[in-house]
């Protein structure tokens, strides 16, 4: 059996009489994406610390890779690259330069790996990372966490700072790690930045874990909107009694609806009449994880 990347049983961490951690029970396979979501405030940087062997846990067990972080040390963290929620680069070195002395500690990482990085991200490495923008402090961060191939990549709110082109990059960036089969663990309070890449997510409120779900079944299963065209005026008892359609409004040509599961018998009756066009719109995982766990 694979040992599991991640894997963590009962954890609980408190600080004082606040409760940042309940009983979270968690598994995440090697080669997988993860979306790790929530609310500010939700436990996941807590529980990224804990992996991290940052801060110790309060109560349960956890294991990266079969091993419990505060046992593996520097062995252990060699396999994981790690991007904080809140990312502090000071000083005069420039970006090359920083990145060079944390390439130097990796052993593993040649000059070429943090330019071509570099070019995707659209940083220049000859300015100094203290008088850096947020976005471009967030680059030099993403490229030491990816530059090294770890086999675990733990990111933590990865994209604050960045425009949306970049963003873009950056799941490019998530989507070749996933090709190459390292599993990468990331964190988010935006639900529709892993929507694209995760394979499973977890949503967070409180400390406490509230589902797991596999992303393309809960889209596969999750309500559409549709809108059908026609050349001619259609009935709306053909459409009023099929099986997974909802909400139906028919106005001369146009039908719309919602639809749950199969949505067979709805194109077999639409293929009676002259179909001029077809809109099918999904919720995305925002919409999907609030109407099955409520906001």
């Amino acid at each position: 059996m694979t040992t599991a990347a991640i894997r963590t049983e009962g954890l609980t961490k408190h600080y004082g009489k606040h409760v940042a951690l309940t009983g979270l029970n968690l598994e995440v396979g090697q080669g997988e994406v993860f979306g790790f979501l929530g609310p500010n405030g939700a436990g996941k940087s807590t529980t990224i610390r804990i992996l991290l062997d940052l801060i110790r846990p309060t109560a349960g067990r956890v294991a990266v890779f079969g091993i419990e972080p505060r046992v593996g040390g520097a062995q252990l963290r060699k396999r994981i690259g790690y991007l904080p929620g809140e990312l502090e680069i000071e000083g005069r070195n420039t970006a090359r330069e920083l990145l060079g002395f944390l390439a130097d500690l990796r052993g593993t990482v040649t000059p070429k790996r943090i330019t071509e990085l570099a070019e995707l991200l659209d940083l220049d490495l000859s300015k100094k990372v203290g008088a850096m923008s947020k976005g471009n402090k967030q680059k030099v961060g993403i490229i030491a966490a990816f530059m090294h191939h770890p086999d675990l990549l733990i990111l933590d709110e990865p994209t604050s700072g960045l425009d949306p082109l970049l963003q873009q990059r950056f799941l490019d960036l998530v989507a070749e790690a996933k090709r190459n089969g390292q599993t990468v663990f990331m964190s988010s309070h935006i639900l529709s930045e892993v929507q694209q890449s995760a394979d499973r997510a977890v949503i967070m409120r409180a400390g406490q874990l509230l589902g797991t779900e596999n992303v393309e079944d809960l889209r596969r299963r999750s309500p559409r909107s549709v809108e059908l065209v026609f050349g001619e005026n259609v009935f709306a008892d053909d459409f009023a009694k099929l099986p997974g359609v909802r909400d139906l409004t028919v106005e001369g040509t146009t039908v719309r609806c919602t639809t749950e599961g199969e949505v067979d018998g709805l194109f077999k009756m639409a293929a009676k009449y002259p179909l001029v066009s077809v809109l099918s719109t999904e919720p995305d995982l925002e919409q999907i994880f609030f109407s099955r766990y409520g906001r």
